[in-house]
């Protein structure tokens, strides 16, 4: 477990001395939190679009009270950042303490609480970006387990993309009918 005011300032190092590539990284605030819902809105008409209905839904981000609450909290919690390619908010990430409806770590972790990517072409790479930026904090806060929870419904295809980034599929669970995956990194410190 991660006191906040460590979590946000391991980040705010991490940011300040990240090298993303193409994208340039900043800790999100309050006023990132259009564009957050932004990318988590196009996600839910893309996902949609490919048949996929039961990963977040058919609803909107935005139109909905409690997700968007979750979206101004993370926004405001030190532990999310915003990747940005030239005008484009490419990517958000937050992490911090595992959710509730996952098996609890036995050792001291960080956990990606969400992770998302603009489907514009511009923005690929971003969640690898992402998950490496992750890592750092992880090292940063000198622990060496890095957890991350997904949509294990469909083909599969989400908890692939985080096996081919180097994480493991540990323990599966359900929330209501709705399947999901655990997936662990070790990282050497």
């Amino acid at each position: 477990m991660h006191d906040a005011e460590d979590l946000a300032r391991a980040v705010a190092r991490v940011v300040a001395g990240f090298e993303a590539g193409p994208f340039s990284l900043r800790v999100a605030g309050p006023d990132d939190t259009p564009a957050v819902l932004g990318l988590l809105d196009a996600a839910v008409v893309w996902l949609n679009a490919r048949g996929n209905t039961e990963q977040w839904g058919t609803t909107s981000f935005s139109g909905d009270p409690k997700r968007v609450g979750a979206v101004e909290r993370w926004a405001g919690s030190g532990g999310a950042v915003v990747a940005l390619r030239d005008d484009l908010v490419a990517g958000g990430l937050v992490v911090g303490e595992a959710t509730s409806y996952v098996p609890p770590a036995t050792e001291p972790e960080l956990y990606v609480v969400a992770l998302v990517g603009s489907r514009d072409e511009r923005a690929r790479g971003a969640g690898r970006t992402l998950l490496a930026f992750a890592e750092a904090v992880a090292r940063e806060l000198e622990v060496s387990l890095l957890r991350v929870d997904c949509y294990a419904g469909g083909d599969g295809q989400l908890v692939r993309f985080y096996e081919s980034a180097g994480y493991t599929a540990t323990d599966p669970f359900e929330v209501q009918g709705w399947p999901g995956q655990v997936l662990e990194l070790r990282l050497s410190r």
